[in-house]
């Protein structure tokens, strides 16, 4: 077989390659390089969705009908900041029933249920939304103007309504997106 040293020759060339990338691997450890827009493994890292819809109060399933997204208006925070930017006295005050964070005050995609989500109460109904007693509120952390929501905010946000939707059996028609979503 005059093919046989080429087929010799090739397995150990991808042979030393493999062995090579895995050493460098292994020499990166935990510091992965630098990302681009969106990298898998810092997503990776967040919590899994269905640990967010969960509450310590009980769940109907016929709870809740609609879902509404909107802007914080700010160009960061978290829910602890997002209250004291609302100068209301606790964070469990907020009128929302997630935060999804950008990366700015929390990290980036993270999704932080609020208390009126634990307690599974309904948000109050203001001029500022459409909603109703049986909407679900979720802030995303962005003005919609000059910060926009990250990728991974659009990636989360999407996971989010995909779960909650089932949960709740909630119609992607009952979804509300702010005027300007991307």
């Amino acid at each position: 077989m005059p093919n046989q040293a080429r087929v010799v020759k090739v397995l150990v060339t991808l042979l030393t390659s493999m062995t090579i990338g895995a050493i460098v691997l292994m020499a990166l450890g935990h510091n992965p390089p630098s990302a681009g827009p969106f990298s898998l493994w810092s997503y990776q890292r967040l919590d899994h969705v269905k640990n967010a819809i969960s509450s310590r109060a009980p769940q109907s399933p016929d709870k809740w009908n609609s879902i509404e997204i909107h802007y914080s208006g700010t160009q960061g925070g978290n829910i602890k900041q997002l209250a004291a930017l609302n100068r209301l006295a606790n964070p469990d005050e907020l009128n929302c029933h997630f935060c999804l964070c950008n990366g700015n005050g929390a990290g980036n995609g993270e999704i932080q249920p609020t208390e009126i989500w634990q307690k599974q109460w309904s948000a109050v109904p203001n001029q500022t939304w459409r909603g109703n007693g049986r909407t679900i509120r979720i802030c995303i952390v962005a003005d919609g103007k000059t910060v926009l929501p990250t990728d991974c905010q659009i990636k989360r946000i999407q996971v989010l309504l995909e779960g909650l939707c089932k949960k709740f059996s909630i119609s992607p028609d009952a979804i509300y997106y702010p005027s300007d979503w991307r």
